[in-house]
């Protein structure tokens, strides 16, 4: 028995040692954690909470027929330019459509009320539809999101290639 007596002995140094290690390496993760998080308790100016806005339904364009004509804003309506219609966005509001069906989006500025039937969230210029791939169809399942009323990102290019066919 001294013999088993002994050795029980041997082992609770190492027994010792081992769980020391795991409890200093334990409290060093800890801190690292601490000290890798970021310090938004020292600086609270820099948490700023952004809301999402954004609506799902159903898009149509207008073209033609209204061309020229003044639109909500005071300006005359172009269907050549990235432009939309909202009932109650307001006036040059930024938004981005996406065409839920082929994903394609496009940046417009609200710059007209509308659309006339409740059953649609919005009415796009026929450049606008054109670059989201309906303007055959007519119609479209659209998200439309909210990016902000910034005069410089209405006046974004139109991307190459995607011009409105002239009638």
């Amino acid at each position: 028995m001294n013999a088993i007596a002994s050795s029980d002995n041997a082992q609770r140094p190492r027994q010792f040692l081992r769980i020391a290690v795991a409890v200093f390496a334990t409290l060093l993760g800890v801190a690292g954690a601490k000290a890798a998080s970021p310090a938004t308790h020292l600086n609270p100016q820099i948490i700023v909470s952004h809301h999402h806005w954004y609506q799902l339904g159903v898009a149509s364009w207008y073209g033609k027929f209204f061309q020229g004509r003044t639109t909500a804003s005071g300006e005359p309506y172009d269907q050549n330019q990235l432009t939309c219609a909202h009932r109650t966005l307001p006036l040059g509001s930024v938004l981005r459509v996406t065409n839920l069906r082929n994903n394609k989006s496009v940046i417009v500025t609200v710059n007209d009320r509308g659309p006339v039937p409740e059953t649609r969230v919005i009415d796009l210029s026929r450049a606008a539809a054109n670059a989201l791939g309906f303007s055959d169809e007519g119609l479209a399942p659209v998200k439309v999101e909210l990016i902000g009323p910034q005069e410089e990102l209405a006046q974004l290019l139109m991307p190459a290639g995607l011009e409105a066919p002239r009638e």
